[in-house]
């Protein structure tokens, strides 16, 4: 387990990172990014979860750097990471690079409390200074999202609100038992409905909250995520 973790005014020596991501190119570049700023030190670069995890293990790094998808699912391995590592190593900070900036990655990330972990863009992190900065804010145990990230939470929850409110009473009873992870049948059997019935409620909400283009998994999870944020 990790020790208390340091205010930025107390960090002494090199910040010792270790980077993840499965592409070569990513990893080549982030890490030439990371070597033109002064008091770090990258450690190890990984291309899976796997490698990841035991590089965590053997060096005790004082920032993991991640990809959010990588082998061996490529879905969401990286954020599932920091989630572990922040309960795991305390005083670790852990940034999740990623190109997308879907608000339900980012929510995924902060749901149990945002200390020390940052969410930043890819395409962005190519500024010395601010990528430096968030570096030694998750380090310290404050938070680093990406401005660009926040406009889309923010716009996210703009349109959720409005979304939300054209939901019909009867919508919105299945859409809140969809949030309590249960399936159209037990949907139906709750609210004494056929399925069919419960399907046509659903392919409702989708439409309305502007899902419907999506995988199954996906538009339940996005509708969910708009529900939460409308409330």
């Amino acid at each position: 387990m990790g020790h208390d973790r340091p205010g930025e005014a107390a960090i002494v020596g090199k910040i010792q990172i270790v980077l993840a991501d499965d592409s070569l190119l990513i990893r080549e570049g982030v890490a030439a990014i990371l070597a033109a700023i002064d008091g770090v030190e990258l450690l190890a670069e990984c291309g899976d979860l796997e490698s990841l995890e035991a590089a965590v293990i053997e060096f005790s790094p004082d920032v993991v750097i991640t990809d959010i998808r990588m082998p061996p699912t490529h879905t969401d391995e990286g954020i599932a990471a920091a989630i572990r590592f922040r309960d795991s190593y305390p005083s670790m900070g852990v940034i999740v690079l990623s190109q997308y900036s879907e608000p339900e990655y980012v929510m995924a990330l902060f749901e149990h409390g945002s200390s020390g972990l940052g969410y930043l863009l890819k395409n962005r992190i190519g500024d010395v200074v601010e990528f430096q900065r968030a570096i030694k804010a998750v380090l310290a145990g404050d938070s680093a999202v990406d401005s660009a990230i926040i406009d889309v939470l923010v716009k996210a929850q703009s349109q959720s609100s409005s979304a939300v409110d054209r939901l019909t009473p009867r919508e919105s009873e299945v859409l809140a038992l969809i949030a309590e992870g249960m399936n159209n049948d037990a949907i139906a059997a709750e609210l004494v409905l056929s399925s069919k019935a419960v399907a046509k409620h659903i392919n409702s909400i989708f439409s309305k909250l502007g899902v419907s283009e999506e995988a199954d998994i996906h538009r339940r999870v996005k509708a969910v995520l708009l529900w939460l944020t409308a409330d």
